[in-house]
């Protein structure tokens, strides 16, 4: 410390953590959909003239539900395979294979890069909230999908944060904190619905006739306006042809995935979902998980590189300067190659950690099919069994699909909030008390309909003991009316 014309100097000594360009390549990786994988590969192949494909070939990663423990199996044998020598092999891929069963797995921190949900929450910093009201917004932000859709209900979410993060809110303070949120850049950032998306996106233009005819269209004729029933909507708003051209050609230009660095027009074909993973029951049956990896590109170094790169390696001494700078061109693009087909295999690894985790703790569903047998289940139980960090599993939980015997699921429909019996201590869903109530609606008298507390009394019998507020919130979110107005 220093002291001069009445200034202090203090240095200080701080410790930050950063990411290699190697953990960077993985984390964009992770995030990308199979689609865009296989662009990216296509494109990474063009530029580096050490990398190649092989043709007509894939790997496949099973897991089979028999064994004690769901775990990642490589398809690669144990030899050097694309690797000069053993120096060059990384670091993960020799522990995979040495590690005892209960060493933990050294995890990237997926989440100190600069992502998507990092630029909201450089917005974030820019809000006048307390640090109560900032805990709330990070966490709607880590739950908004990789469209920036807000896709969870707010009861869940309550019960989430009380459970885990011991944050007390209420749905009130979730609905203003969001419509904050809603405020970011880009527009239609945090909706609920495509609907609620271009709505927020409108709603950012300058006031004029045609903004409130958009507005109109949107609002009111959201069903006509994706079917393209025009005259329909002509004739309900009264307009002319021509005026709603003008609108139309407006709206298609609204994003309808502002969380996504491509968008899509309003009018195109949504793009088909190609699931990332595929579990499947054989007739023993036996659980299978597999990543739908047939048709992306396998890499492999270049064998003309890698040749060239072991004479240059044995003649090292006695180079000329232009074989020095021809040695250090190829050496570059022989470490860019390596790095690159090093960050796809780390990204299968952690994809196939996730979901052999999320099929463990939801078996019962994947033998079944029966969503009613869907546990209680949250980020922190698949990261404890996969051995990541929480982060990494909301990314992939948040942007992956997965084809089963029963449909198409993305991730994030295996994950549900619970509470513990009072009676038992068993831990019940929160899904399956949003079912049962609907049945219990469904099947009533609709000339005497249940009361709230008629339902919870019902409830309570078939050993779900939930409060009345509890009753009337899930209620809502399923949209039912109360029972005055449901009678017949």
């Amino acid at each position: 410390m220093s002291e001069k014309a009445g200034q202090i100097q203090i240095q200080e000594q701080q410790q930050l953590q950063t990411l290699s360009p190697q953990q960077i390549m993985v984390v964009k990786l992770l995030e990308l959909s199979k689609q865009e994988l296989e662009e990216r590969i296509r494109a990474e192949v063009l530029d580096n003239p050490a990398l190649e494909t092989e043709p007509n070939s894939s790997e496949t990663e099973e897991v089979d539900e028999s064994t004690e423990e769901l775990e990642y199996r490589s398809s690669e044998d144990d030899s050097l395979g694309d690797y000069a020598n053993e120096d060059d092999i990384p670091d993960y891929k020799l522990q995979e294979h040495n590690r005892s069963r209960g060493e933990r797995v050294e995890e990237i921190p997926f989440s100190d890069t600069d992502s998507f949900y990092d630029v909201l929450k450089e917005q974030l910093a820019m809000q006048p909230f307390s640090e109560h009201e900032k805990e709330i917004a990070e966490y709607l932000i880590l739950s908004l999908d990789s469209d920036g859709f807000l896709r969870r209900d707010f009861l869940p979410m309550i019960d989430d944060l009380v459970i885990n993060y011991d944050i007390e809110t209420d749905e009130a303070e979730l609905e203003r904190i969001l419509s904050i949120i809603q405020e970011f850049d880009p527009a239609g950032i945090g909706a609920r619905s495509l609907q609620e998306c271009l709505l927020l996106q409108i709603k950012r233009k300058p006031d004029s006739p045609l903004k409130n005819i958009e507005q109109d269209i949107i609002e009111n004729n959201m069903d006509d306006f994706t079917r393209k029933n025009k005259e329909r909507i002509m004739q309900r708003l009264g307009l002319s042809e021509e005026v709603y051209a003008q609108a139309y050609a407006e709206l298609v230009k609204l994003n309808p995935r502002p969380g996504s660095a491509l968008g899509e027009a309003i009018g195109k074909n949504l793009q088909q979902i190609v699931p990332d993973f595929i579990v499947e029951k054989d007739e023993e049956g036996q659980i299978t998980v597999s990543l739908n990896n047939w048709d992306v590109p396998v890499l492999r170094l270049s064998q003309d590189y890698k040749m060239l790169l072991e004479e240059y390696t044995k003649n090292k001494e006695n180079q000329s300067r232009d074989n020095k700078v021809a040695f250090s061109y190829y050496k570059q693009k022989v470490d860019a190659a390596k790095g690159f087909i090093n960050a796809v295999k780390q990204r299968q690894h952690t994809l196939m950690m996730t979901m052999n985790a999320i099929v463990k703790l939801q078996m019962p569903f994947f033998e079944d099919g029966d969503e009613a047998l869907l546990k209680p289940m949250i980020l922190k139980d698949v990261a404890e069994i996969a051995k990541l960090d929480i982060s990494t599993v909301s990314r992939v939980s948040n942007s992956k699909y997965v084809q089963t015997d029963y449909g198409i699921f993305p991730l994030r429909f295996f994950f549900s909030t619970g509470y513990k019996s009072s009676e038992n201590g068993e831990q019940l869903s929160s899904r399956e008390i949003r079912r049962i109530l609907q049945e219990l609606v469904d099947q009533e008298d609709k000339q005497k309909p249940l009361t709230d507390e008629q339902i919870v009394d019902i409830l309570k019998s078939k050993g779900y003991p939930v409060a009345r507020r509890t009753v009337a919130k899930y209620r809502k979110t399923l949209n039912i009316p109360v029972a005055r107005l449901r009678r017949k």
